[in-house]
């Protein structure tokens, strides 16, 4: 079966929805929109508490890491969705733009277009915050952005009055001009129900459009060219091997499978092609590379003197982004992070004390300098890849991280939170020195699910994306998803991956893509 579509988008994840959705409004314009999972039928993944059990599900990929010397040589899970809405469909629902300063770098790869003042009409037109509008937040987008009030744990609440009190701002919610402070989590809920970007993107009206083709259960085996122009790809749809082209193909496969189909397809480091087993069609050697995460210890955890409430919300309600060198500074991109977790929540090196009996405070590090590296291990779809995030790698990440798990200690042991600390479970009064709490990290560091940068956008010999997003010398294939970040945002990435989305589309619908 062959078909043709003027915009052909590969990947159903959150920035494949936007740019379906945002594309086919124009009914002229013939879009299909290819994905290798199906729509969600798990009613556990509506469910706001349930997140924490999705993974390992048969809609997620589970990606396995290298042994990472820094973290105890544990091999890690990384979730990755596989199934219409993507990785927003497990995740844990937390709406974070990052502060203004992150997207520096992005201004200096491509142009003021991706710096936040660029990025700012993105994020307002894809939110329906909850909150009271301001000329930077959106009101009656697509997607839910809400702030929660009443439902906070009690537990939340001293954890932000210990903040407070130790003289950290307190925010109005973390997606205005400042990030450093404490606020409730925004979340990604309407009416106590998970709202993914597919459900907000694809309506059925949307789905409705007799321009916008949904191509579930299609899996890519790789790209077609004509010559160095890539017109297509070649899938699988259940015992079926489909042929589709298009005038502008979009990769949206995420930071993992994107680069993973361009090298499929020929396109990467020539050697790195030739130990897999894939002919070279174009050198790009970056891509594949810069691969990067964010860390959070699971975790400094606290038996409770008396039972903890269940959480109201999604059991991690809220994040406190803070500077390690002074943490009641206001201004800047903050470099630690910490959580609070209305439940006990430690990496299989630990046991758990009982749900009810204890709470959590996760710290990590915000902008980490460790670069990892995805490659194939052969030239097929279905060979696994080798992902080496080389974690906490670098001095500065270790040395920040520690930062991060003496500030959580700070604040788990503040008067504020006397009312509900009996003891502190992990890493435990023992834990003192500065080796033991880097031993400590090693086997408590776990994903904050936050991949990106692999296919990153710029104009040098370590990009693989211009301006544009489009794949340098491959004309007719865009890239639009996490792997085309510079660098991470403070926080996670999911709102920043749906203003990129948005304002690639807007570009491409006034004429500024080639």
């Amino acid at each position: 079966m062959t078909r043709h579509f003027d915009i052909l988008v590969i990947g159903g994840g959150s920035a494949g929805c936007v740019v379906a959705s945002r594309l086919s409004e124009d009914p002229s314009c013939t879009v299909g929109l290819l994905e290798a999972g199906h729509t969600a039928a798990d009613p556990d993944i509506a469910d706001p508490l349930k997140w924490t059990a999705l993974q390992g599900r048969i809609y997620d990929k589970d990606y396995r890491t290298e042994p990472q010397p820094f973290t105890a040589n544990r091999v890690h899970s990384w979730a990755r969705g596989r199934l219409l809405g993507g990785s927003i469909c497990i995740n844990a629902m937390a709406h974070v733009r990052g502060h203004p300063d992150d997207f520096d770098s992005w201004a200096e790869a491509g142009g003021t277009r991706w710096s936040y003042e660029g990025l700012l009409d993105g994020f307002r037109r894809s939110e329906d915050f909850s909150g009271p509008l301001t000329p930077a937040r959106g009101k009656g987008g697509p997607l839910p952005v809400y702030l929660p009030d009443a439902e906070v744990s009690p537990v939340v609440r001293a954890y932000m009055a210990a903040g407070e009190v130790l003289g950290v701002p307190r925010l109005a919610d973390h997606n205005g001009h400042e990030l450093a402070g404490v606020s409730p989590n925004s979340l990604n809920i309407r009416d106590g129900r998970r709202v993914t970007v597919a459900d907000a993107y694809l309506t059925p009206d949307v789905l409705s459009r007799p321009n916008l083709s949904l191509l579930l259960g299609c899996e890519v085996e790789q790209l077609t060219f004509d010559g160095q122009r890539a017109t297509g790809v070649l899938a699988v749809q259940g015992n079926e091997t489909v042929v589709l082209r298009a005038d502008r193909i979009v990769l949206c496969a995420g930071a993992i499978d994107t680069p993973l189909l361009l090298m499929r397809s020929g396109i990467g480091e020539r050697s790195v092609l030739a130990n897999a087993g894939i002919d070279c069609r174009h050198a790009l050697p970056s891509v594949g590379r810069n691969l990067q995460d964010h860390m959070l210890a699971l975790g400094n955890v606290y038996a409770a003197r008396k039972p903890v409430p269940p959480s109201q919300l999604q059991h991690s309600e809220s994040l406190m982004y803070l500077h390690s060198d002074d943490i009641t500074r206001a201004r800047g991109a903050p470099d630690i992070v910490l959580a609070c977790v209305v439940a006990p929540s430690v990496t299989n090196q630990f046991t758990a004390p009982a749900y009810g009996s204890a709470y959590t405070i996760l710290c990590g590090v915000t902008h980490p300098t460790s670069r990892g590296s995805i490659t194939p291990t052969g030239p097929g779809r279905t060979d696994p890849p080798l992902i080496d995030p080389h974690c906490n790698e670098t001095e500065h990440d270790r040395v920040t991280f520690r930062k991060a798990l003496k500030t959580a200690r700070l604040v788990g042991h503040h008067a504020a939170l006397d009312a509900w600390r009996d003891h502190e479970f992990l890493p435990g009064d023992g834990v003192s020195s500065d080796d033991d709490l880097d031993a400590f990290i090693a086997r408590s560091a776990s994903t904050h699910h936050h991949p990106a940068g692999t296919c990153r956008m710029g104009t040098g010999g370590d990009a693989v994306v211009d301006a544009e997003l489009a794949v340098h010398g491959v004309p007719g294939l865009n890239v639009v998803d996490a792997s085309v970040f510079p660098s991470l945002t403070t926080g996670p990435i999911h709102a920043a991956v749906i203003a990129v989305a948005e304002t690639w589309c807007d570009m491409t619908r006034n004429g500024k893509v080639n």
